[in-house]
């Protein structure tokens, strides 16, 4: 969950200089103090992500170099199972991060990753289908989504429709390269007249709405056909997507709007709210990897 949730932007990979928000392991030395309880541990963190703002941070350095975390509808219980794993557990953290904070508080901000260490896995236990099609999702999902908020961040919003037109396909293939796989993003309402999900792919999204819809758990669809997985998973919506697929002249700023028409004269993806599915991933690899 914490990598889903939070690593696109709080990913402990990512470069020290290329970060668009601080590591996790950097929340949990700030909330973590020595007489916390895991009760109070895991009310500060829903306290903060339930409504951000600059007042509630406990993390001003943060704040101004990031600004405020902006806002999202996460489910409250995922939140508080996602902070009572950091209490309990060692989590990842950079090779950096340590001599970062004592070093950028001058002494006064403790370093804090207590708790019990994560079993190692077995690197040659085999995973499902849906466990490696998940991983190629959530992996390329991670890749994209760092570099279009590390632009909306940095350049705005404007700019970030003008990466996605020039970037977000050369990033998808780049990650389905890697992981020896075929990634397509699709869609019922595509941007992209090339992401129009097939007949078969439109009765899925179908199912996906409907569960999301109607506040059911829903899980991946896998399917095995002549050696060959093919994977499917939603991509639902949250506030920072509205900025480009939320209400024109609403969620969506003239200018933005503007620029999408321009880049994209047949695009069916607006109108949307949050915790909509937008779309699914469409990702095939072989049976034997």
């Amino acid at each position: 969950m914490m990598e889903t949730q939070c690593y696109v932007c709080h990913n402990p990979s990512t470069n020290h200089d290329a970060r668009i928000a601080p590591p996790m392991v950097a929340i949990k030395s700030h909330y973590l103090t020595d007489n916390i309880t895991k009760e109070k541990f895991t009310d500060a963190i829903w306290k903060f992500v339930q409504k951000p703002s600059e007042e509630k941070s406990k993390m001003r350095g943060a704040v101004r170099r990031f600004g405020v975390m902006p806002y999202q509808p996460f489910n409250e219980e995922e939140i508080r199972q996602i902070a009572a794993y950091m209490y309990d557990y060692k989590i990842d953290e950079p090779e950096w991060f340590k001599k970062h904070i004592e070093e950028e508080s001058n002494g006064k901000m403790k370093y804090r990753n207590d708790g019990k260490k994560m079993g190692a896995t077995n690197a040659e236990e085999k995973k499902s289908p849906a466990e490696k099609g998940l991983e190629y999702a959530l992996n390329t999902k991670k890749e994209l989504g760092k570099n279009l908020m590390g632009t909306i961040q940095k350049k705005g919003t404007v700019e970030a429709v003008t990466f996605c037109n020039v970037r977000a396909y050369p990033l998808t293939d780049s990650m389905a390269t890697a992981q020896n796989a075929t990634i397509k993003r699709v869609s019922d309402k595509p941007r992209n007249p090339k992401n129009l999900a097939s007949a078969k792919e439109l009765k899925i999204i179908e199912q996906f709405k409907e569960a999301v819809a109607n506040g059911e758990d829903y899980q991946p669809v896998t399917e095995v056909e002549n050696g060959r997985n093919t994977f499917y998973y939603p991509i639902t919506t949250n506030s920072m997507c509205l900025q480009c697929h939320g209400i024109p002249n609403k969620s969506i700023q003239p200018e933005v709007l503007t620029t999408i028409k321009d880049l994209y004269p047949n695009d069916k993806a607006t109108g949307y709210d949050s915790n909509e599915v937008r779309g699914m991933w469409a990702i095939e690899f072989d049976e034997t990897e």
